[in-house]
């Protein structure tokens, strides 16, 4: 049964759960930056409550992170289709995947990042048209007749390459550097493409690039996403790894945009991702390459380039681990742990305190008191990270990692990557995320300041809407309006913020509230997730059970009974018997310290639905192999709020 404009008291803490359809008619955001909430929303005397708003109220639905086949490696994975092709699908147009299927997505997207390498970007291109002066070289001969065989042969040269890169024996005199024609001309197919689809108020085609640090295998990747139009990013061409040119060190690609910045007056940021491939580097307390501690100037750094973090995506879910938080029973979500990208290291279990979102921002505020500057105040975002020019995010059209493995029989027999050291089986693949941003209107310059400004938040898929907001005066018939941003920002703050001055003696209280995916699941909890220092400075977690559907309650062990599983997955169904369409709550956190440092997010769980591998067995007739798993619990993370005494 879901509840109906009744109020409940929940153990954990004072909470209000309305279900109702109307909830969203109005959304949030974040006030422009250098504005206190206050100053930028103050009340409008109007009959009408839609009047003189001046906040966001949209919510913008996107992917900042594909790859075409101008990406070296996706390129000898399979992938044919270009950035002009990955934005028209975004679009919601139908198009003809690299293998020849016909693919549309079920909604358009609000925006896109092609976000092809910048290393050796051209290079696939040149190789596949047969360059002689590449032929040339023996290895990459080998290459280009083991990509033009195909199947397995031509993944296998794949994974040969990246290998090659991330290991250092790629052979560079055939690369494509910046300043070379193959490079000006890959990098103007890209500007030209964004500059073509993009629509100001319809559709935003971001220009971006990914520089993808992998010392060793080890990943430190980040997508670069650009403010600006065409005419300030051909000013200068995509900061590498590549040596002489170009760094594996964060710090060096930041000098680069401050550079860029220098010189064209634009605008640019950095978004992380997969820290779970990283084998402990993605979120350190010393410097990976210098193994120095890190000083003010660096957390100064890193913060003001990297505001984001790509929490979930389709090389595993980078929330939580199990061994990290064993008292989270939804901490192993997608998981890949097994070691780094290339696997050419094991992950040891010291490593991964330092790769997951939620001991990161623990760490961050460690660091703070430490060095005064907070450098893993991040929000959340999900995102594809698919090489096949196509951002398909939904378990019931899953177009794989790269087009070696789009859909067919014959992809479960063949795994994603298998190099020396060990393999990714095609099951491991994971049909994740997508970038939601709160934003005033579709553009280029609204998005990305409220990428700025953390105003975000990840799922791993469906397009279920989430608020957050923080504040010390929240009442329970705040829960119960159905204006709930009026609420949230007279009162308090959003996602990504930080809590005004703490008032009188009370604690923090948060205003929530999910509304399902139309053709998604429905909802079965909120919670919240608090990270906090406890008086001798260690890091401390703990997740809060905040709103739910039906008449469960938490046991003796504070638990909440699972909400039931409807998949059926013979036929590769659900019903949505279960769950709730919207939950909106006010809850009061009943451990607080004023003298703790704390950070707070929400996860807002589904109800279990089929996972892509239940659909392939039905479209396909095939069966996988005994373990793999046919459900999922779709989830979203809210970029946090944090508390500073």
């Amino acid at each position: 049964m879901n509840r109906s404009t009744t109020l409940i008291s929940i153990s954990a803490g004072l909470c209000i759960t309305v279900a109702s359809a109307s909830l969203f008619a109005e959304s949030v955001g974040l006030p422009p930056p250098g504005e206190g909430a206050a100053a930028a929303f103050k009340s409008q005397k109007h009959f009408s409550p839609y009047a003189g708003r001046n906040f966001p109220t949209e919510v913008y639905w996107g992917d900042t992170h594909l790859h075409t086949a101008m990406s070296f490696d996706a390129g000898s994975f399979g992938a044919r289709l270009l950035p002009r092709d990955a934005y028209r699908f975004a679009r919601g147009e139908q198009v003809t995947s690299s293998t020849g299927l016909e693919v549309r997505l079920s909604k358009p997207l609000d925006f896109l990042v092609v976000a092809d390498h910048s290393d050796n970007m051209g290079w696939f291109p040149k190789l596949i048209g047969g360059d002689p002066e590449m032929l040339a070289n023996p290895q990459v001969r080998k290459w280009y007749d083991m990509i033009n065989e195909g199947g397995q042969t031509a993944v296998d040269a794949a994974v040969e390459i990246i290998v090659a890169f991330s290991q250092g024996t790629f052979p560079m005199e055939t690369a494509s550097f910046p300043g070379s024609k193959t490079y000006r001309d890959a990098w103007d197919i890209a500007i030209d493409a964004a500059e073509e689809f993009n629509d100001p108020g319809e559709f935003t085609a971001f220009i971006g690039y990914e520089w993808t640090s992998n010392e060793a295998g080890n990943n430190l990747h980040r997508v670069v996403v650009y403010r600006d139009d065409g005419r300030r990013a051909e000013l200068m061409e995509p900061y590498t790894t590549l040596r002489p040119v170009g760094s594996p060190d964060p710090r060096d690609l930041w000098k680069w945009m401050q550079q860029y910045t220098d010189k064209t007056g634009g605008d640019l940021l950095a978004i992380a991702h997969n820290g779970n491939l990283s084998n402990g580097i993605m979120f350190p307390v010393r410097d990976s390459f210098t193994n120095k501690k890190f000083d003010r100037a660096y957390a100064e750094t890193r913060a003001k380039w990297e505001p984001l973090y790509e929490v979930t995506q389709i090389k595993g879910d980078g929330e939580a681990h199990p061994l990290l938080s064993p008292n989270d029973e939804f901490a192993d979500y997608e998981t890949w742990d097994q070691g780094n990208l290339d696997l050419s290291s094991p992950k040891a279990d010291d490593m991964l305190q330092y790769e997951y979102a939620r001991t990161a921002l623990q760490i961050g505020l460690q660091l703070e008191q430490q060095l005064g500057v907070n450098p893993y105040k991040f929000g959340m975002i999900g995102s594809t990270d698919s090489h096949t020019a196509l951002a398909t995010a939904g378990e019931d059209n899953f177009f794989g990692k790269h087009s070696g493995t789009e859909p067919g029989p014959e992809r479960i027999h063949h795994p994603m990557a298998a190099t020396p050291t060990g393999r990714y089986e095609s099951w491991d693949m994971v049909a994740s995320g997508l970038a939601a941003v709160w934003a005033k209107e579709n553009t280029r310059e609204a998005l990305f300041d409220a990428m700025m400004r953390r105003e975000t938040y990840a799922t791993t898929g469906p397009r279920m809407t989430v608020r957050f907001f923080g504040g010390w005066d929240f009442a329970a018939t705040d829960a119960q309006s159905r204006l709930p941003a009026d609420a949230g920002y007279a009162k308090g703050v959003p996602m990504g913020a930080d809590l005004p001055p703490r008032s009188g003696d009370g604690a923090p209280k948060f205003l929530l509230a999910a509304r399902k995916d139309p053709i998604s699941g429905n909802i079965d909890r909120i919670q919240v997730v608090k990270g906090w220092l406890d008086d001798r400075g260690r890091r401390q977690e703990k997740v809060f059970d905040v709103a739910w559907s039906g008449d469960r309650q938490p046991g003796e062990d504070g638990k909440l009974p699972p909400v039931g599983n409807t998949v059926d997955v013979a036929s590769a169904t659900w019903t949505n018997t279960i769950g709730a369409v919207e939950l909106v709550t006010v809850w009061e956190d009943p451990e607080f310290d004023p003298d703790q440092p704390a950070v707070y997010y929400a996860r807002v769980l589904e109800i279990p639905t089929p996972r892509w591998t239940a659909y392939e067995q039905v479209r396909f007739g095939v069966e996988f192999p005994e373990g793999v798993p046919m459900t999922t619990q779709e989830r979203a993370y809210t970029s946090p709020i944090w508390y500073t005494p």
